[in-house]
């Protein structure tokens, strides 16, 4: 199985040390800033829709479950699109769409209470952060340097996670007792456009923001073909599904840990809550940790072992190791950011389905958000099938057997002859200029 060549000697400049590409330095740092922008109302919407137009919690829900279905439509659509417009043009529709639809949530839904238009406007709203987001994804694949992929998108999930929710969490925290939850709205698109204004500007010229498909292939084809590389590359299917496996059972546990450790274990609500922190915080520098460590060990090795294996092994303890030794809250601690740094040895997956698939780059990002997306309900689906059946302890055990098949799964990721010469290419040219890696 073709692994990356060993790089070069490490780089003199402290950026691409840290394994950034230099020419998207600013579409990281602003992609942080909206992102955080979007996560400052994570912590407090939903109860804030009941309260103010939804009604009851009923009501609420169906607002954000609409949401998370243009969330969701949003994270396919934006690889298949950005094929055919452009990484730089599919960042700008999502910033416009965030930014105007969350106008019209803030001055004239909420004020009037028009339970319709906060359903149409928040709904809508929900393509805006994956059109920027997964836009810029897929500029960072296309524009970074094949040997130093796995470090670009270590620091792209580094930003993404970094600022949804943990940051944008942090700034409601801090903003919602001076100015109010209304306030804090406001304050949250100030940010946003911000972010995305920042990056847009400061990697307008930036390799790969332009459009990547073939002249003859349609937005139509396009998203047709996002769908049907499923079936006529099984591979790009294999990455999907261990994209689903990565995520899925994070969002399992959600649905029944906390009664486990509020009340089972007796740690409580907050307890529970700062463990989810804990989880958050350690899988957010485990991602640039396993996006540099995937450039020198292997894409393929740093999936198996640290993202399929290491999450076999963390998922079990998350769950049965805090139950032996009931009442140590630290162990507990060490168990969810144990799950939460081995999460993070998923990252090479972005880098191995966009390399997949020559010149349908976008397409495979396509399948992969797809398999982002589907992990948020699979893991739930999975608990709702099982949990009454053999209880929490068997749907960990679910879990674990999940993440040991995608790790079986690896073997068939494969890279075409293609990619693996432009990889190998680069690294020729780079020996031959004397040049070192991300310059």
């Amino acid at each position: 199985m073709y692994e990356p060549p060993t790089p070069t000697p490490a780089p003199q400049n402290l950026i691409d040390r840290l394994g950034l590409p230099r020419p998207l330095l600013w579409g990281f740092v602003g992609l942080l800033l909206f992102m955080i922008g979007d996560g400052v109302e994570s912590g407090y919407i939903a109860p804030y829709l009941r309260d103010h137009g939804g009604g009851t919690a009923t009501g609420a829900a169906v607002i954000i479950t609409v949401y998370g279905a243009a969330v969701t439509a949003g994270s396919w659509l934006s690889g298949a699109l950005s094929d055919v417009w452009g990484p730089r043009l599919v960042m700008m529709l999502g910033l416009a769409v965030w930014g105007s639809m969350e106008i019209v949530f803030l001055a004239v839904a909420l004020p009037s209470g028009n339970y319709p238009l906060l359903l149409l406007a928040y709904g809508l709203r929900g393509f805006g952060y994956p059109f920027f987001a997964y836009g810029f994804l897929v500029w960072v694949l296309a524009g970074s340097p094949p040997h130093r992929l796995g470090s670009a998108v270590g620091w792209f999930y580094f930003a993404f996670t970094g600022g949804l929710p943990t940051l944008g969490s942090l700034l409601a925290s801090g903003s919602e007792p001076l100015i109010g939850e209304y306030a804090t709205l406001w304050l949250s698109l100030v940010v946003v456009v911000f972010g995305g204004v920042l990056a847009l500007v400061g990697i307008r010229n930036a390799q790969g923001g332009e459009r990547l498909a073939p002249p003859e292939v349609s937005a139509g084809r396009s998203i047709v073909n996002s769908v049907a590389i499923i079936f006529s590359q099984p591979r790009i299917a294999v990455g999907c599904l261990v994209r689903i496996v990565n995520t899925a059972p994070q969002f399992g546990f959600l649905v029944f840990l906390p009664d486990v450790f509020s009340k089972d274990l007796h740690f409580g609500t907050a307890g529970w809550l700062q463990l989810v922190f804990v989880l958050g915080a350690a899988n957010i520098f485990a991602n640039l940790f396993f996006g540099v460590l995937s450039d020198r060990l292997g894409w393929h090795r740093t999936l198996r072992w640290f993202g399929c294996v290491a999450s076999a092994v963390s998922s079990l303890c998350l769950y049965f190791v805090p139950a032996h030794v009931s009442g140590q809250y630290w162990v507990a601690v060490l168990c969810a950011a144990f799950y939460g740094i081995t999460l993070a040895g998923f990252t090479p997956i972005s880098v191995l389905m966009s390399l997949m698939a020559p010149g349908q780059k976008g397409n495979a990002i396509a399948v992969l958000n797809l398999g982002a997306g589907a992990a948020t309900f699979v893991g739930p689906l999975i608990v709702a099938v099982f949990l009454g059946v053999i209880g929490p302890g068997g749907v960990a055990v679910v879990f674990t057997a999940l993440y040991v098949l995608a790790g079986v799964s690896v073997r068939w990721l494969t890279i075409p002859d293609e990619s693996r010469q432009a990889v190998e290419e680069e690294r020729t040219l780079l020996d031959v200029a004397g040049a070192t890696p991300g310059t």
